[in-house]
């Protein structure tokens, strides 16, 4: 549009990194070179990265399945993905999440064709209150609107209000949001292959509390959808 073309000219857009002015995205190219995106092959359980393709799932996911069916993720969280999903999450960066959604319609392209419908990871009210938007719903919108699929922001809630989940271990994590997600109108998802969208992935704690909720209001399948997942022992801030 002509007016942006002039604002452009008149403010150059900055470069989320810091580098030279941005392709796209709000990264330099530096920064698109540096970001980690799993294109190769995953994990159909968890959407770790493979170096070669050994099988379907790893071995941490045959050992002892998800609550949830399949994950996929755009990227490795790390030092140049970390920033912008955190301006997302806490600095009111909405105009991020299109970008992210865009990243989620290729990343999890497969999973977004068996989906009868897509829904956020969501916050407890009062964390929303003192937030003012969920992040997973922000990304979620717009990747439901540019896929076609139907979008369902309030099938899932967060009846209890838990601690953050950063700095918690696997087992904290997972007692941390034990019970804490219910489906308001289960005949709202019953029968449904839903798509879970959140930001990061980290021990799958709480994607795994949304998906038994789900699955036990009658769902008939749950998958997974984030910007990042955490390698182990990376050591990056949530």
């Amino acid at each position: 549009m002509a007016w942006r073309v002039a604002l452009d000219m008149l403010f150059p857009p900055q470069s989320l990194d810091g580098g030279p002015r941005p392709l796209a995205g709000g990264f330099s190219a530096g920064a698109w070179s540096r970001i980690r995106f799993l294109d190769g092959p995953v994990c159909d359980g968890c959407g770790a990265p493979f170096e070669f393709d050994p099988g379907a799932r790893c071995a941490a996911c045959l050992a002892k399945p998800r609550a949830f069916d399949a994950a996929r993720a755009a990227c490795l969280y790390d030092e140049t993905s970390r920033d912008p999903i955190l301006k997302l999450k806490h600095a009111d960066r909405l105009d991020l999440a299109p970008m992210f959604a865009r990243w989620l319609s290729r990343s999890a392209r497969e999973l977004i064709e068996e989906a009868d419908a897509i829904a956020p990871v969501p916050l407890h009210p009062l964390r929303l209150l003192r937030r003012r938007y969920n992040q997973a719903a922000e990304i979620a919108r717009p990747l439901a609107a540019m896929t076609g699929t139907p979008y369902l922001p309030d099938a899932l809630v967060r009846r209890r209000a838990t601690a953050t989940q950063g700095g918690k271990s696997g087992s904290g994590r997972k007692r941390n949001v034990a019970g804490a997600f219910e489906v308001p109108d289960p005949r709202r998802v019953e029968g449904l292959r839903i798509l879970l969208i959140d930001d990061v992935l980290t021990t799958g704690a709480t994607a795994e509390g949304c998906a038994r909720a789900l699955k036990a209001a009658g769902a008939a399948r749950v998958d997974l959808a984030v910007v990042a997942r955490v390698q182990a022992a990376a050591g990056l801030t949530i």
